[in-house]
């Protein structure tokens, strides 16, 4: 590259600055820092189960008593939560399905010629829950044994699928002090909503707008074939599933990991994790020790028949700074392609 550029990321069209002149030393990313505990005990440990709520899920291999040790992961309600059960009798009017619009906007019932009121609200109605990757205190997704990785996607698939009910359900994991996360141990956090964030909502779209423009394309489909076509930011690919750094990445180093298949939906779908550990020892090798990350998933809302499901990983590696923040563009100082590069070299 030449000079920075402004990408478009395909499935959100939202924009991108690249600008690796900014980067600096080559040696400029590390762990930042994160130096993690003494092996030890905690809430999410095996045997500490009266320090939880009670279970929602667990796999117990062996059987055994729920809230009781034997367990390989488990899952229990956030004891923080950002969204509530319905307690209401199912008479909340907060529009459950809408994605850019609801009843608690001014404008809405300024345009059905009611006087607007500029402050209402609605009660955040879902559910937020707590999925424990691993009985052992591990701080690190990557130092799960393969079979316990599966484990642990697994659960997150099943725990996806028991709120079915819900408008649209996240799956995210946060991983050290820099990423957001406030406790050690590994796990996930799933938020089932009555609402479709407007992010989802705006990819679906162009998924859609594709769709119809040719003829029944999957728009991450035809990215993919791409991307595998050219090789610059593929890292990794099997019969199953491919890994790339994304064309318009926000973040350095950032991955997506894409079903070959287009699958609308990450929770009835059974690949990705065998992948998934080749990225987070890939990540590690590159960045001298386990990452601080953000990882999320984005599957198909509730009802929705096309679309086509990745999982993103993205290193905790800077924060986001003033320009980012007032102009909603993110500026990335490290290009896909060399990230992608580093990143096949580095990969199992």
């Amino acid at each position: 590259m030449s000079g920075p550029e402004v990408r478009i990321d395909q499935l959100t069209g939202g924009r991108v600055l690249i600008a690796p002149g900014r980067a600096g030393r080559p040696v400029q990313f590390e762990s930042r820092g994160w130096t993690i505990g003494e092996l030890g005990s905690c809430q999410f440990c095996e045997g500490s189960e009266a320090e939880t709520p009670p279970e929602l899920d667990a796999d117990r291999p062996d059987g055994g008593e729920p809230d009781g040790p034997g367990w390989r992961t488990r899952a229990v309600p956030n004891l923080y939560p950002a969204a509530v059960p319905d307690d209401s009798g199912g008479d909340d009017d907060s529009g459950s399905t809408s994605a850019f619009s609801s009843p608690a906007d001014p404008l809405l019932a300024s345009a059905r010629g009611g006087e607007p009121d500029m402050f209402v609200s609605r009660p955040a109605i879902g559910a937020h829950e707590v999925i424990i990757n691993s009985a052992r205190h591990v701080a690190s997704l990557g130092e799960l044994e393969p079979g316990e990785l599966e484990a642990a996607v697994s659960a997150w698939r099943r725990r996806m699928m028991a709120h079915s009910e819900a408008a649209y359900v996240q799956l995210v994991l946060n991983q050290g002090p820099a990423s957001g996360a406030t406790v050690e141990h590994s796990h996930a956090q799933l938020g089932a909503l009555n609402l479709v964030p407007a992010a989802i909502a705006r990819e679906r779209e162009r998924f859609n707008s594709y769709r119809e423009q040719t003829a029944g394309s999957s728009l991450l489909g035809e990215v993919l074939r791409e991307e595998i076509r050219r090789g610059e930011r593929l890292v990794a690919i099997d019969d199953e599933v491919a890994l790339v750094c994304p064309w318009a990445s926000r973040f350095a180093y950032e991955m997506r990991l894409i079903p070959r298949r287009p699958e609308p939906s990450f929770e009835r779908d059974t690949v990705g994790a065998a992948m998934l550990g080749r990225a987070l020892a890939a990540l590690e090798s590159v960045l001298g020790g386990p990452p601080q990350l953000n990882l999320w998933v984005k599957t198909a809302p509730r009802g929705v028949e096309h679309f086509h499901w990745h999982l993103d990983i993205a290193p905790a590696l800077e924060a986001r700074a003033s320009f980012e923040m007032a102009t909603g563009i993110d500026i990335n100082n490290f290009s896909p392609e060399r990230a992608a590069n580093e990143l096949r070299e580095a990969i199992a």
